[in-house]
């Protein structure tokens, strides 16, 4: 059969095969969705985290230690995400997605992301800096930014046979994907306000005055204003 014919069958295949959707409580493997028409819904909070100035990293830097960067961050970011009980759904490239589910899955994912503020600025970034000459004289500082929302999703099963994969669809892994992007230095860690209402005091207050470690801003997305919370505080794991 022709190649186009075989792109063709693929295409209306999908359109064709109707939807056996499921609830899930717990975050689904590939291998727990069909992939045909396979579908599961959840309810999760989602944590991109994304390492900051990759470009500058591999122009200016070994490729080697540009690499060894790249797999500290994703390594203790993933060590972290699961330490909270979380679970790590996708690497890509230089950022991670971690999925949290349970009655603190906001909570969890917030101390979760300012940890990973402290362990890129506390302990990857001096290593470094301290090992490299190049790090510690390029034009750019080793950082990073975090992205965190909640919400309802669909886990479906994407991909040929044999080759394939789950992609999340629905607001919160696109958006907190989008918050990981942002650069506003001295702030890493973005919730959503469904995020942050959500919140036990013990990730929305710290210090020994109890003073709230987001600040309230405003964002477009999608066209669309939205409340979102950043903050510059880090938390030693």
């Amino acid at each position: 059969m022709p190649l186009h014919d075989d792109l063709e069958n693929d295409v209306q295949g999908i359109i064709g095969t109707p939807w056996n959707a499921r609830t899930g409580y717990k975050v689904p493997s590939s291998t727990d969705v069909a992939l045909a028409g396979g579908a599961v819904e959840i309810d999760a909070t989602f944590l991109y985290a994304d390492m900051a100035n990759s470009s500058k990293m591999a122009k200016e830097l070994d490729r080697r230690v540009a690499a060894k960067i790249l797999k500290s961050f994703l390594a203790t970011t993933a060590r972290l995400v699961r330490y909270h009980d979380g679970s790590i759904v996708s690497f890509d490239g230089d950022r991670i997605l971690g999925v949290f589910m349970g009655d603190s899955k906001n909570t969890v994912a917030a101390k979760c992301g300012l940890q990973i503020k402290y362990v890129v600025q506390q302990i990857i970034r001096p290593k470094f800096e301290a090992k490299y000459e190049s790090v510690k004289d390029a034009s750019f500082t080793i950082s990073h930014g975090v992205g965190i929302d909640t919400g309802t999703v669909l886990a479906v099963r994407a991909g040929a046979r044999g080759d394939n994969d789950l992609i999340w669809i629905g607001r919160a892994p696109n958006l907190a994907a989008k918050m990981s992007d942002l650069r506003e230095s001295p702030y890493h860690t973005f919730i959503t306000a469904t995020v942050y209402n959500s919140l036990h005091e013990s990730s929305r207050c710290g210090g020994t005055d109890k003073k709230d470690m987001w600040e309230r801003r405003t964002w477009t997305f999608l066209d669309e204003s939205i409340i979102v919370y950043r903050s510059s505080w880090h938390w030693k794991p």
